[in-house]
């Protein structure tokens, strides 16, 4: 697909928020512009604009926002000066969106195939009188299996992937000449993000049709773009193409974001951060918007707004760019010192043996149980003081569910969850909130975490309150100020509700909430999933701190490897319920054992544009908790599985001292 002319381009946009007294710029003077065929990766922190401009672009503006100068040009038409009912049309059908949570974005009252027909009635004219075979061929061109009867299947019965997918599948009903990703795989583990990635770039290659990637992820940015646009603080600062800007970045805030990234190489040492937070977007700017975070601003940069700077092959503002040194790139490190820490003793904070949780499936009226869903079915695990062990594995394959186990927020089928010498699953709820401040967890979904009706500072406040750990308001208001600057926020946040603030910023107010009542052990799940690199950083520095200065211990559940490489001790490898593989993260990142673990760390993206790296894509999806499959329950995804593996769950192998795996490979 030949990329000649600009399919879309943008002039000056500028859409502001709330009063016209003090208006947030959301958006302020962006312009750029989308060739036929190519995928342009828009990059930035939380709160910078990002999903303010792709709203700006489909006029899909909240209530309080309103673009108040620029154009929108597609195929040389001013979307801004068409009247609703013409916008409507293209709206869905010559531009479409893939939003940021599919969950929230698909109607749970709808059947997957009511929602897509809808969407083709409306802007494909042509399928009209044939929408069923459409509606097969939507799902079979984004990998769902069985299409014809997954049409009559609901959102809830879908994984997270399959729902990503099913989005797409409506994004593409109307046949579009531009489409717009909202972190399409933010919420998705290493493997589905490989599916969803692979996929757009085919039904791209196959369309010509042009993409606007919205996304935190670099190593996402490195795999799928032709080039990548840099926001900070509502403008633009940069654009290269992808070579251009993962080898030789210009914009200080460009190589912040590359120092920040975690990886095997920087364990042990703190990770670059960001100082400071995004400016307020009510600031009338007239100086440099990053000079306040920049380690090379000097006084021009606080007094002056840099020049936009053109070159062959990039573009950025600033007045002192990185000209003459392009970034380099080190072979990740041999883990010999974590090997041998892992050798000495500590003392074991929790143990869980023989671990499972099974759901009653029930049917009928009288609601009679006819099966189980075996959601963790038989795991141990032994969490030392002081030590990060990782939990990884795709999407509904029981992490989150053996870390509620493990506080008895879901009580478990059987199984022993002993914490210093107390065995918390024969303890009644009384019983248990003596324990409530030793054991806390950081939930991976911010929003339905939060009471929406509660201030910030009184949703921190809780824990301290319950646990009379504060003596009165003074004292109280104290100690939130302080959470909220450790986790990256201003005290002022104490006094606004959660809806005001980004995605990112509502996970660092949960982080806040759990460390308020001082605890023991934290289970962290997917605690970063939907933070920025900078911010990120932030926070597992904050982690490592915690960790140091208080003797905490993690039970880190993240889909996120390079998080692993760099914050984790031990790793266990979860499949459909049990533990495929456990080890050092030596052992595992270096010498993975089953096939399994070796198609997780396949799947990671890096940044490194010089990486020969060689990745295989995991087909299919994991099976059905409710129904598994006979002998090892990987069997049906994996490339060496034999005749023996569909008859056996295969014993444990021991590799090393601490390393072990389920599998009969030698």
């Amino acid at each position: 697909m030949q990329k000649n002319h600009s399919l879309l381009k943008v002039i000056n946009l500028k859409t502001w928020l709330g009063s016209t007294q003090q208006p947030a710029r959301a958006v302020d003077g962006v312009s750029f512009s989308i060739k036929q065929g190519e995928t342009l990766c828009l990059l930035g922190e939380s709160g910078c604009g990002k999903s303010m401009t792709a709203l700006s672009l489909m006029r899909l503006l909240p209530q309080a926002g309103r673009i108040v100068d620029g154009q929108v040009l597609f195929k040389d038409e001013d979307l801004l000066q068409l009247p609703e009912h013409q916008m409507r049309r293209i709206r869905g059908g010559k531009i479409s969106m893939i939003f940021q949570e599919p969950m929230t974005s698909l109607n749970p009252v709808m059947t997957i195939g009511a929602q897509i027909a809808e969407a083709i009635q409306l802007h494909d004219p042509k399928s009209r009188k044939k929408i069923k075979q459409r509606q097969i061929e939507l799902l079979n061109q984004v990998g769902i299996p069985d299409p014809e009867s997954r049409i009559n299947a609901w959102p809830h019965q879908l994984s997270g992937g399959m729902k990503q997918r099913i989005m797409i599948a409506i994004a593409l009903a109307g046949r579009p000449d531009f489409l717009i990703a909202d972190e399409p795989t933010t919420a998705l583990d290493v493997t589905i993000q490989a599916q969803v990635l692979t996929l757009l770039k085919d039904i791209q290659k196959e369309t010509g049709m042009a993409i606007l990637l919205i996304t935190h992820d670099l190593g996402v940015v490195s795999k799928v773009a032709d080039r990548v646009m840099v926001m900070y603080a509502g403008e633009i600062i940069e654009i290269a193409d992808n070579k251009t800007f993962f080898n030789h970045p210009y914009h200080p805030y460009s190589r912040a974001l590359f120092a920040s990234l975690p990886s095997n190489e920087k364990r042990g040492n703190r990770l670059a951060v960001i100082e400071g937070t995004v400016p307020p977007l009510t600031t009338d700017f007239k100086n440099c918007r990053f000079s306040q975070r920049c380690q090379r601003a000097k006084e021009s940069c606080f007094n002056e707004i840099p020049p936009w700077q053109e070159k062959a092959d990039i573009a950025y503002r600033c007045f002192y760019p990185y000209t003459d040194a392009p970034l380099e790139y080190t072979t990740p490190k041999a883990t010999t010192t974590i090997t041998q820490s892992m050798d000495q003793n500590h003392p074991i904070s929790l143990t869980v043996a023989q671990l499972k949780v099974h759901f009653p499936i029930r049917k009928g009226i009288l609601k009679r149980i006819k099966g189980q869903v075996k959601a963790v079915d038989g795991v141990d695990l032994i969490i030392p003081k002081g030590r990060t062990i990782a939990l990884v594995g795709e999407s509904g394959c029981g992490k989150t569910t053996v870390g509620k186990s493990i506080l008895q927020l879901e009580r478990p089928t059987s199984g022993k969850v002993n914490y210093e010498g107390v065995e918390l699953t024969q303890l009644s709820n009384r019983k248990l909130r003596p324990y409530r401040s030793d054991l806390q967890i950081i939930f991976q979904d911010p929003v339905s975490s939060m009471n929406p009706r509660m201030l910030v500072g009184k949703i921190i406040a809780e824990g301290l309150t319950a646990q009379k750990m504060v003596k009165n308001k003074a004292d109280r208001d104290q100690k939130v100020a302080t959470l909220l600057k450790q986790v990256g926020m201003p005290a002022s946040a104490a006094d606004q509700y959660p809806h005001e603030f980004s995605g990112g910023q509502r996970q660092r107010i949960c982080i806040a909430r759990a460390l308020a009542v001082e605890p023991k052990l934290i289970i962290c799940d997917e605690p970063t999933s939907a933070l920025d690199v900078s911010i990120q950083a932030q926070i597992l520095n904050l982690l490592n701190d915690l960790q140091q200065d208080l003797g905490l211990s993690y039970l880190f559940i993240t889909h996120d490897i390079s998080v692993v490489s760099y914050l984790a001790d031990e790793v266990a490898v979860m499949y459909l319920g049990r533990i495929v593989e456990y080890g050092t993260v030596d052992d595992i990142l270096n010498r993975p054992h089953h096939p399994y673990t070796q198609a997780l760390l396949s799947a990671v993206l890096s940044v490194n544009p010089n990486s020969t790296q060689q990745r295989t894509i995991l087909t299919g999806d994991m099976p059905s908790p409710a129904n598994p499959p006979s002998g090892c329950y990987f069997h049906p995804r994996c490339s060496k599985a034999t005749e023996r593996c569909q008859k056996e769950w295969p014993k444990r192998q021991n590799l090393s001292a601490k390393h072990y795996v389920h599998c009969i490979l030698k």
